[in-house]
């Protein structure tokens, strides 16, 4: 039943947020982990932009559209915060990362870490990462129903270890597959029912992955100290603000945690759909691997990199088709609006780009893979500013969006020169949204050498 969220202020010409709390103790949590494309269209129809709902046993504002999204993330009269909104849902796990932080913390930690993603830096990275691409597909064994999920996660995560870390020397195999299961399980936490640390619940395990992820990185913090080298974990280390301001340990575990994270996941689920759907396309998978071969080379360096134009198209086409960070997480901290809606202080919001990316209002046939949308000649992703938002917006626009650019497009011209595949053209992949999406079947491919 309908029923509005607060009355505004007599004085006002607001009007009030409608919506239901749905089903008793869960609200609409399993509704949005089946499907939250459907969820939200049903909000969309019933109530428009904003609305509210009840979710991780709290009342949020859906907020729908990309005016909406673009007046919270923007968030022009500060009425919203990142670090309330993200902490109700993560924080027990990945406190201290940079998504979690506001104002004058926020401001002075991104400066420090804006040194370790400069275009120098981002250069050598990829230079760095070719080798450690071309050793993890070796590992690879082409077949028919090769799940590339897990082949992915396994890859990025080494990428990571190497990249973000300098590697994990002495690290067992067991220990990095315990990483990559703490890694999962504090990121599964978000969406918990139980939200207390009961046997047997996603909640407990969260916790318990947080202190193994904090543990591995103490045990290398004190070289990673010591000497100054080219990855993340050192330069998080060194780096200095143009004030002369440097991260504390914990400052600089908190920071490697969420990253690590940040990089494997996405980038995963990201490089997964685009194998999917170049599967499904071979037009477009010949397309890209043209432009791979021209390059002439195994290890491309960032220049050439760019260009890799269809590539590009084909990356942010499935950023949009599946984003990997379906919505973000913000609260208010005083009285507000959204669209004309009243919003009182306290109320969390759920902004959705992964609803905006499917609106037919701005995507024509948005559920079709269909690459040049992107390109100079139609630019429906210019349509708005925020019809395209899978980096998030405002200050806290996704700080490594350059990097997992750089990363995925490494990855993927590997692939390219390396195999050929097809995907079956009726595969849907079956969605899990517990946490951040992924394909519940591991995402096979008929994979075979070229």
């Amino acid at each position: 039943m309908s029923r509005i969220l607060a009355a505004p202020p007599a004085d006002s010409r607001l009007e009030a947020v409608s919506g239901d709390g749905g089903l008793p103790v869960v609200g609409h949590t399993l509704e949005y982990i089946k499907d939250p494309l459907a969820l939200f269209g049903r909000r969309w129809e019933k109530y428009g932009e904003v609305s509210w709902l009840t979710m991780a046993g709290q009342r949020w504002i859906t907020v729908l559209g990309p005016d909406a999204c673009q007046q919270v993330l923007q968030n022009k009269d500060k009425a919203f915060v990142n670090s309330d909104g993200w902490s109700l849902l993560i924080g027990p796990f990945f406190h201290g990362g940079l998504m979690l932080l506001d104002s004058e913390e926020h401001l002075r930690h991104r400066r420090i870490m804006q040194q370790a993603f400069t275009r120098d830096r981002l250069t050598k990275s990829v230079d760095s990462l070719n080798p450690v691409v071309s050793a993890g597909l070796d590992a690879w064994t082409a077949a028919d129903g090769f799940l590339v999920y897990p082949a992915l996660k396994s890859l990025t995560l080494d990428i990571a270890t190497s990249i973000f870390m300098g590697g994990a020397e002495g690290s067992t195999e067991a220990e990095i597959a315990e990483i990559n299961a703490s890694f999962v399980a504090c990121v599964q936490a978000a969406t918990s029912i139980v939200r207390y640390r009961l046997p047997g619940t996603r909640w407990k395990r969260g916790l318990e992955g947080r202190k193994v992820l904090d543990a591995f990185f103490r045990r290398y913090l004190p070289a990673r100290r010591a000497s100054a080298t080219d990855d993340l974990f050192s330069v998080l280390c060194h780096i200095e603000s143009d004030t002369g301001q440097r991260f504390t340990d914990d400052e600089v575990v908190d920071h490697m945690i969420f990253l690590l994270m940040a990089a494997h996941d996405t980038s995963t689920i990201t490089l997964s759909t685009m194998m999917q759907y170049l599967g499904q396309h071979p037009e477009w998978q010949r397309k890209c691997r043209a432009e791979s071969i021209e390059l002439d080379t195994d290890s491309p360096t960032l220049t050439q990199l760019d260009d890799l134009h269809s590539l590009d198209l084909v990356m942010k086409e499935c950023l949009r088709l599946v984003s990997p960070t379906p919505v973000v997480a913000r609260r208010a901290v005083k009285d507000t609006e959204v669209q004309g809606k009243f919003v009182p202080a306290g109320t969390y919001a759920s902004v959705a780009p992964h609803f905006t990316h499917h609106m037919a209002e701005y995507w024509p046939n948005p559920e079709a893979f269909d690459p040049g949308r992107f390109d100079a000649d139609r630019c429906e992703d210019k349509v708005h500013r925020y019809a395209w938002e899978p980096f998030g917006g405002g200050v806290h626009k996704c700080i490594g969006m350059f990097f997992a650019g750089a990363e995925i497009k490494t990855i993927m011209h590997h692939l390219l020169l390396r195999y050929d595949w097809d995907v079956d053209a009726d595969y849907v992949a079956p969605l899990n949204f517990t946490s951040l999406p992924f394909p519940e079947d591991g995402q096979p491919v008929n994979l075979r050498l070229r």
